[in-house]
């Protein structure tokens, strides 16, 4: 930074002392509040004069004036919800409010421990689904942080150092190696600028920028001419006129997108259903209760009574806890496999998803540029690993040695020894790596690297290569030339014929060689030298001529090791991989092909996308696996039109870029070691090690942990559906009251309370990634559960009635026959989390160590359940009585059946699956197929 730049004042619009007489002029205001005009389309000229300023700058008090009309440099914030009314919208749930009433009733009962119980779990809810909706938020503010707080300016021609918050349209900016980018800004001269866009961009190479305009319809990453808001100088200098400021920039307009996306995962859809269906449902048969005992029986209270014991014993008060037991398992599980869940419900949306949309850098790939195909001349190209074998003689080695040695003397990239001899690298990636391939292959020594250099060109895109002179063994010196091959095939005079003769040069060769090389993808530097005699002056050299071709070397960002065995178990898993990267075309259809994607022939570009419409999108979509040259806000709208299709999409991602598709879609996935702040903040999981393979992992976790939310929902649902009809038909059939509340709130809380939780620790079976995704509308349970809730719960309240019937009717005092029917209910329960644990593995293929708490849970809840009838305070108090052996036996032998009656139904389904009988499964399956049959005897 120069410290002779004076300091502008603090406030601008404060500072009257300006007397300069620049006409206050208004037509600016349009062409610069509206941002339409395509600034890398017109000449750097033409700029100034649209904006109506100059290389001088605009004066100080035309910059006041320009303030108070686009206001300050700064990104917008969205007025924030008040962190008292983001906590109580967390009860607004119709679940919830039931449960609330449950709490309320339990007091009003003067049962205060249970009424404590039901407000921890309200309460426990209502702080995790305030954390997840407020971190939201944080994603903003990271984009926040970007802004440069200071920078240099030209006004009225003297230098000023200005807040970047003060920049105002048609400001002189300029820029030097490690200022980040203030605004948006059209470049008016540079001298070896290069910008670090990957926030921005995706892309992971700096850009070389320059003043000439690009077409109009050119990607961001291809605005060559302009320097965008929040990016990183990383060498040479430029100047600039501002173009945007505040919310108008690139940058600006993602913190919008940001602010605007929304979405709920598809668990919070099932789950709102859910909650809506049993609310409703409850409600509707506990009023029907209530009314139909008190006009049968003419007895209000014991009515209400039982209308309140069907609402405790039907309402699953413990499914929220299951959920967030569940998840939180699911996240520590995920934790040691590299992947941090920032957002419970990201865990299950995982193991849904239908289609990942992941970043190519450092996701897909390694992020690190490697020289992988080689050509010397104009031959045919050779990978590295054929030169590392030395299979095609020491003549060519020794011609292969001195191409590397020449690309890696001229080069700007830093090479560093560490104290343990640790080597690294530093500078662009692309002499890095040719850097990295002369040390592997020993073509450069350390007197090499010593060596001073007499003369040398850095890399210019309008010279198209880089050139260095140092001194040789022979007493002359040695000219290294690399950059494009097209344009050392001019600058050379001969070259090797691949046998080792030099011959004259044939640049229509070297242009065949090059193109095979483009069309994998790699990216082709041509390498080339001359031997310059003692007494020649070097300044005449200063332009490369008469050169001889060394070759060629192609390079990639290889992809990452097990990745194409990831995306192979994805696609089996029924998950679609899309690659969605500001890469060029050709190097993402490359990679995609090597990483093994259904479609990389049809490649869809952000400029293609520009034109299409939504319904012409999704047609398209479908015939692609990737996207390439796409803005943040095209990785926005893929995301948007897969969503409209029905799908749950994940997206992966690292850049400032991707950080509204992250928080639009279904899941996002940052990368722990390469994201920015502002991807972090945006997603709901970070993948410490950047790795696509991670991902697959959470994927398989994610659906183990809805496998065993959806068994523990099974489990809460059946039992449920038993007590609800068991207390409904009871009522109606003029018995004495079935259960009395506070015996259902011990079932719910102290019976099956722990043998719901338990079932969350389910383990995986190592299949989850063979089977396609559950589809959106399939709900909490499939409809095989749903079935089997409904047949089950229909028996055990036929078999819970009919004891207290006949027990009623033998003369046993109701005491003892609520106690039968009571236990008979808790060793349902025991019987059913069995069953629970698999929706179709049968219980006798299940270790039951694999799942230690469920066991512990179920059997230490028969006993407490023991325990308390046989203690005269407890068993006075929950309106129980002892039980002889032969009422245990009896009570043992009838809770068996429901477990057969469970196992059944998945031994049948699984056999007519086996025979195609997929639409219609379970009981109702056998029954319809056993009616198919008898018709067709009947008809023969």
């Amino acid at each position: 930074m120069d410290n002779n730049i004076p300091t502008a004042p603090k406030n601008p619009k404060r500072d009257t002392t300006d007397t300069d007489s620049a006409p206050l002029t208004s037509q600016i205001d349009d062409a610069a509040a509206n941002n339409d005009t395509a600034w890398h389309n017109i000449d750097a000229n033409k700029a100034l004069e649209v904006l109506e300023t100059s290389r001088k700058g605009i004066s100080r008090r035309e910059a006041n004036r320009r303030l108070s009309v686009f206001g300050p440099n700064a990104l917008t914030s969205v007025e924030k919800m008040p962190k008292w009314k983001l906590f109580f919208i967390q009860f607004r749930s119709p679940l919830i409010a039931v449960l609330i009433v449950c709490g309320i009733i339990t007091i009003v009962l003067d049962h205060l421990i249970d009424a404590a119980a039901i407000f921890l779990v309200l309460l426990l809810n209502a702080i995790i689904g305030y954390y997840q909706e407020s971190k939201a938020d944080q994603a903003v503010d990271a984009l926040a942080s970007l802004s440069s707080p200071t920078c240099r300016v030209i006004r009225g021609g003297s230098r000023f150092e200005i807040e970047a918050a003060d920049l105002v349209p048609g400001d002189i900016v300029l820029l030097e190696s490690g200022d980040r980018v203030p605004a948006d800004i059209r470049l008016l001269d540079t001298s070896r600028l290069r910008i670090d866009e990957s926030m921005l961009t995706g892309e992971s190479n700096d850009v070389q920028k320059h003043t000439d305009p690009v077409e109009e319809d050119a990607s961001l990453g291809d605005r060559k001419c302009i320097t965008f808001s929040g990016t990183m100088v990383t060498s040479g200098r430029g100047r600039g006129v501002v173009v945007a400021t505040g919310s108008d920039t690139e940058l600006g307009e993602i913190s919008s997108l940001v602010n605007n996306a929304n979405g709920k995962t598809p668990l919070q859809h099932i789950m709102q259903r859910t909650e809506r269906g049993i609310s409703i449902g409850v409600i509707i048969v506990a009023v029907f209760v209530f009314i139909a005992g008190t006009i049968i029986n003419d007895d209000m209270t014991n009515s209400f009574l039982s209308a309140v014991s069907l609402v405790v014993a039907s309402m699953p008060e413990a499914l929220p806890i299951v959920l967030t037991v569940a998840m939180a398992l699911g996240i520590s599980r995920m934790a040691k496999r590299n992947a941090i869940v920032r957002s419970l419900p990201a865990v299950e949306t995982l193991g849904s998803t239908t289609v990942i949309g992941s970043d190519k850098t450092g996701t897909l790939t390694q992020n690190r540029m490697t020289v992988e195909r080689l050509s010397l001349g104009a031959g045919n190209p050779f990978s590295v690993e054929e030169s590392k074998d030395d299979g095609f003689g020491s003549d060519a080695t020794a011609r292969l040695l001195a191409m590397l040695k020449a690309a890696a003397l001229t080069n700007e990239a830093y090479r560093s020894v560490s104290a343990e001899g640790d080597v690294s690298y530093s500078g662009d990636a692309v002499d890095v790596a040719m850097m990295r391939i002369a040390d592997d292959l020993g073509a450069v020594s350390d007197e090499d690297r010593e060596t001073e250099t007499r003369l040398e060109t850095a890399y210019e895109p309008e010279h198209a290569y880089s050139m260095a002179i140092k001194p040789n063994s022979q007493g002359g010196f040695t000219q290294y030339v690399k950059g494009a091959p097209d344009k050392l095939a001019m600058m050379s005079a001969t070259m090797d014929d691949g046998q080792g003769n030099t011959v004259p040069i044939d640049a229509g060769a070297i242009h065949r060689a090059y193109e095979q090389m483009g069309k994998d993808g790699l990216r082709v530097i041509g390498v080339a030298s001359r031997h310059i005699d003692a007494d020649q002056d070097l300044v005449t050299y200063r332009k490369p001529r008469k050169l001889h071709f060394l070759g060629l070397e192609g390079m990639l960002d290889p992809p990452r090791s097990g990745v194409r065995e990831a995306i192979e178990q994805c696609i089996g898993a029924g998950i679609e991989v899309k690659m969605i990267t500001g890469d060029h075309p050709t190097t993402a259809a490359a990679i995609g092909e090597r990483l093994g994607l259904q479609q990389t022939d049809n490649v869809l570009t952000g400029r293609e996308m520009s034109e299409m419409r939504d319904e012409v999108l999704k047609a398209r979509l479908k015939e692609t696996s990737i996207a390439a040259r796409v803005s943040p806000q095209d990785k926005l709208r893929i995301v948007e039109v897969l969503q409209d299709q029905g799908e749950v999409v994940a997206v992966t991602g690292d850049g400032v870029n991707d950080a509204p598709a992250l928080k639009s879609a279904s899941v996002g996935i940052a990368m722990g070691k390469s994201g920015t702040d502002v991807a972090r903040e945006a997603s709901d999981v970070v993948l410490t090690d950047d790795n696509f393979v991670t991902l697959t992992h959470a994927v398989r976790q994610g659906r183990v942990t809805f496998k065993a939310i959806r068994g523990s929902a099974f489990f809460l649902l059946s039992t449920a559906v038993a007590a609800m009809i068991a207390v409904g038909v009871n009522v109606v059939a003029e018995m004495p009251l079935l259960f009395l509340p506070l015996q259902m709130l011990w079932i719910n809380f102290v019976t099956n309370g722990v043998q719901d939780v338990a079932l969350g620790f389910e383990p995986g079976s190592g299949d989850e990634l063979k089977y396609k995704p559950r589809k959106n509308s399939e709900g909490l349970l499939s409809s095989a559960l749903w079935a089997r809730t409904a047949i089950c719960g229909l028996w055990m309240a036929l078999c819970v009635l009919v004891m207290f019937r006949v027990e009623i009717d033998h003369g046993v005092d109701v005491v003892s026959a609520r106690t039968m029917a009571l236990t008979l209910l808790v060793l349902f329960n025991f019987f059913m989390s069995m069953s629970a644990r698999s929706e179709t593995v049968m219980i006798f293929k299940l270790n039951p160590l694999r799942n230690v708490f469920l066991l512990v849970a179920s059997i230490a809840a028969l006993m407490i359940h023991a325990i308390a009838m046989y203690i005269p305070g407890i068993a006075s108090v929950l309106g129980m009585a002892p039980l002889a052996l032969w009422q245990w036996g009896l009570c043992m032998a009838i809770g068996l059946s429901v477990l057969i009656l469970s196992e059944g139904d998945k031994f049948i389904r699984a056999r007519l699956a086996a025979r195609g009988y997929g639409a219609r499964t379970g009981l109702y399956a056998a029954v319809h197929q056993a009616r198919r049959k008898i018709a067709g005897m009947v008809g023969s």
